[in-house]
């Protein structure tokens, strides 16, 4: 059976297109552009510049317009970015088919399978598309997405009915012919489950939502007031209305979804750059609070290869020739694997020149050994063995006192978490040929010795789990491997194994209580299964702690559902596992795990500093809106002033805090209580303080210029430049870093763009006289423009002092309360 060539699939595949479902869930280019439109900031805008042409003022109006598409392109631009990194996640994490291709067997993606492939389905796979059986053993098929019906049903060759795309195989394998691809299969006639499925809001969406439900009542209400009040006292209601839509223009709080948007979209995508595929956006929020980490050993903690580590020191070299000899050829055994690399790089022949195979005896339960007879030369026959020491024990004929030295050596070794095999080697005469046994037990050997195999741990793996542990994550690990291998590994891998190590017979006979307080000492479990693994996630859950699990079998999706954030193996994990999981491992690795918290925590940190930064920003902006109408002034804050403040508000919150490297001590702090709040008192209370410190500086300018005698298009100027300067010195302040001093010198390229580009138009804005005039300015006297930049750097580095000063106290006020 060869399947297609890789030609004639391509050939296949650019005429029927792409083995895929039609998309639903990406948004075309004027989809993006009709939702971008519908903001309420550019309707506002688009209603400022009705209101200019109203008073005669065609070239404000024009201005505004402008502005209009500028911020479209920007927000266009911003909503395409995160919907191309949205659609790079769908492609990672596109189902993949085992196929017949030139005759080999390969791994492709699904979309590329077409009508006429030979595909290879297995236990736990999903298949990819319609097929029709060639051949099958034992088939078992779920096909309750199509039918509702839960009961598996069996399939075979011959069989009229096909195999449906995107039902499972639960049971058996197949080979099978692909009859249809993409929207002509069953479930394309149907359409997809994914089109129907709702995605359900996470907290912090819930939260973010309600935030933006809030500031957007109170923008209504104070722009209602500012419309009242200024008409009611001034008697221009055209302006009142301005100035109200210029008010709300400052309030609106169209930045939290934004930023809640872009930060999950890209922060997935940076996962997935790490080798972390983010399934769905909860466990981003999961990440940074969780408290026990749940973790396999094969190929998770280990590299999933069997090496040798120990020979038997007499005759290493010989030992390795002879289970080299014993070694069926081409063999995919991760032993027969490891012996035949050894021995090649001991300098040992696997086949000698001249050799050739006269019988094997292969692997029986009553003898697990495999034995291969060669024909040396025209004299002589030899005879090798491989397998379980036991086994080749008896087919050497050795005494009790030699099996009782040896049991103990093998005892000590699996202590160590090692697996042993034995070799032997006799010799026949040639013409012995005709008469070998029908049972290798009729040879008499000569016993070789023992060589031990492990799978290595993952070098780095130590290090991750001094670092999950040094963050306040607990690991656990959870293997099917018997109890010295699980002990051994967890020694060299720093997981405590102090209090022993729990069997799942165990887990089976404690009641709750019992498992419950057995938790609290036991981080390694044996010769655990599937349900074993789903009652301790369980148990761990009730206990209130939020649990990270580990999986890749089809029975480990019912754990890795029930964990707060189920991780599967993207490499030898099942599809179903990788459906059943929040995050998908691409390199099956433990490091990468423990990367994931690292970059989670960092994600949420970017999400807290940039709605701080939001809440704190608004309010020098609100109140420069509202101070002329208390301080008996023209306006000062237009619709265009805000336009550009807006351009700086915006790649501020959605880029440069994105970008920001993770905190020093983030993987030194305890995790995140689940139920904490993004939006808690002290975190609003705190920004909106930094925001009125700002505003008080904003103010005293305005203030100060206006009883100097400089005219009002000079005191706006420097008004507004104290804003502008002030909103550049809240993002410094936000950032990362501890000091303003160490964020300055984090590097953040964005950043270092908004500040260059934003100090190049302000200064255009305060000083050229024709740009000045566009914003109603007029160029300030020198002192006071110092002044205006001067007063907001003051303040945040007074509150960076402040900060500082507080933290200090807090923790030494920790220190004392614990010597105490």
């Amino acid at each position: 059976m060869q399947g297609l060539t890789a030609a004639e699939a391509a050939m296949r595949l650019h005429r029927d297109g792409p083995n895929v479902l039609p998309e639903s869930g990406r948004r075309r280019h004027w989809k993006i552009l009709f939702d971008v439109l519908r903001e309420p900031m550019l309707l506002l805008l688009a209603a400022a510049a009705g209101i200019y042409l109203l008073l005669g003022d065609p070239q404000e109006a024009m201005l505004l317009l402008a502005s209009v598409v500028l911020v479209v392109g920007l927000t266009v631009y911003q909503e395409y970015k995160s919907e191309n990194a949205l659609q790079a996640l769908r492609d990672l994490s596109s189902p993949r088919a085992h196929v017949l291709r030139d005759g080999q067997a390969c791994v492709v993606p699904a979309r590329e399978l077409v009508v006429g492939d030979v595909i290879l389905v297995a236990e736990g796979d999903r298949i990819p598309a319609d097929a029709q059986v060639l051949e099958g053993t034992d088939l078992h098929l779920d096909e309750s997405l199509l039918t509702g019906e839960s009961v598996a049903v069996a399939r075979e060759a011959g069989d009229e009915n096909l195999l449906h795309a995107s039902t499972l195989v639960v049971r058996g394998r197949a080979t099978a012919e692909v009859v249809a691809t993409g929207a002509r299969t069953a479930v394309g006639r149907i359409g997809t489950t994914l089109a129907t499925i709702q995605t359900e809001r996470t907290p912090l969406q819930h939260e973010i939502r309600r935030t933006v439900a809030v500031f957007a009542l109170l923008s209504l209400a104070t722009c209602v007031l500012m419309v009242v009040l200024y008409g009611l006292l001034r008697g221009d209601w055209l302006e009142a209305v301005l100035s109200g839509i210029t008010l709300a223009m400052a309030n609106i709080p169209e930045e939290f979804p934004v930023v809640l948007t872009v930060f999950l979209a890209m922060g997935a995508w940076r996962m997935a750059k790490h080798n972390a595929l983010v399934r769905r956006a909860p466990a981003i929020e999961a990440l940074g609070a969780i408290t026990v980490l749940c973790t396999d050993k094969t190929g998770t903690l280990t590299e999933n290869r069997m090496a040798v580590a120990e020979l038997d020191d007499a005759a290493s070299g010989q030992l390795l020739a002879t289970a080299a000899l014993a070694c069926p050829p081409m063999s995919h055994d991760p032993m027969d694997r490891a012996v035949v690399d050894a021995a090649q790089r001991a300098g040992a022949s696997v086949e000698p020149t001249g050799w050739h195979r006269v019988r094997e005896y292969p692997l029986s339960s009553h003898l697990p050994a495999y034995v291969q007879v060669w024909q040396a030369d025209a004299d002589r026959l030899v005879v090798t063995a491989k397998g379980a020491p036991e086994s080749i024990a008896r087919l050497c004929g050795l005494d009790e006192a030699r099996r009782a030295e040896l049991h103990a050596t093998m005892d000590a070794l699996a202590r160590r978490g090692l697996r042993v095999l034995a070799a032997a080697r006799g010799e026949l005469p040639a013409a012995a040929a005709s008469t070998l046994p029908e049972d290798p037990s009729g040879f008499s050997l000569q016993w070789h010795g023992l060589i031990a195999f492990a799978d290595p741990l993952r070098a780095d793996v130590p290090k991750a789990v001094a670092e999950a542990q040094a963050a306040g994550v607990r690991v656990v690990m959870m293997t099917g491997d018997h109890a010295g291998t699980a002990r051994a590994i967890a020694a060299q891998a720093g997981i405590s194994a102090e209090d022993g190590v729990a069997h799942g017979d165990d887990v089976d006979a404690w009641d709750d209580g019992e498992l419950n307080d057995r938790l609290l000492a036991t981080g390694v479990f044996a010769r655990v299964r599937p349900e074993h693994k789903l009652r301790l996630v369980e148990a761990l859950k009730r206990r209130g702690d939020v649990v990270a699990m580990t999986g890749d079998g089809v029975n480990d999706a019912p754990a890795l559902v029930a964990a707060h954030v189920g991780v599967a193996m993207g490499g030898r994990g099942t599809d179903v596992a990788r459906e059943a999981a929040s995050i998908v491992l691409l390199d099956d690795n433990f490091v990468t795990v423990v990367r994931a918290i690292r970059l989670g925590r960092s994600i949420y940190d970017n999400i807290a500093r940039a709605v701080r930064y939001i809440l704190a920003v608004h309010v020098p902006i609100t109140g420069l809106a509202l101070l002329p109408l208390l301080a008996g002034t023209p306006p000062v804050l237009l619709p265009l002033h805000v336009v550009f403040l807006e351009l700086i508000i915006d790649p501020a919150c959605s880029i440069v805090l994105e970008r920001e490297p993770p905190a020093e001590d983030i993987m030194r702090r305890p995790p995140r209580p689940p139920g904490q709040r993004l939006f808690n008192r002290a975190a609003i209370f705190s920004a909106l303080g930094r925001g009125v410190v700002m505003f008080a500086m904003v103010a005293a300018t305005f203030l100060f210029a206006t009883r100097s005698g400089v005219t009002h298009a000079q005191a706006s100027a420097l008004a507004f430049t104290a804003v502008v300067v002030g909103n550049l010195a809240l993002i410094l302040l936000h950032r990362s870093g501890g000091t303003l001093w160490r964020a300055l010198c984090t590097p953040n390229l964005p950043f270092w763009a908004v500040v260059i580009a934003t100090t190049g138009v302000l200064a255009l804005a305060v000083l050229h006289p024709t740009v000045a005039g566009l914003f109603r300015f007029a160029p300030p006297p020198a002192d006071l423009l110092a002044m205006a930049v001067a007063l907001p750097v003051a303040a945040v580095v007074a509150m960076d002092m402040a900060r500082h000063f507080a933290s200090g106290r807090i923790a030494r006020g920790a220190v004392a309360c614990g010597g105490r």
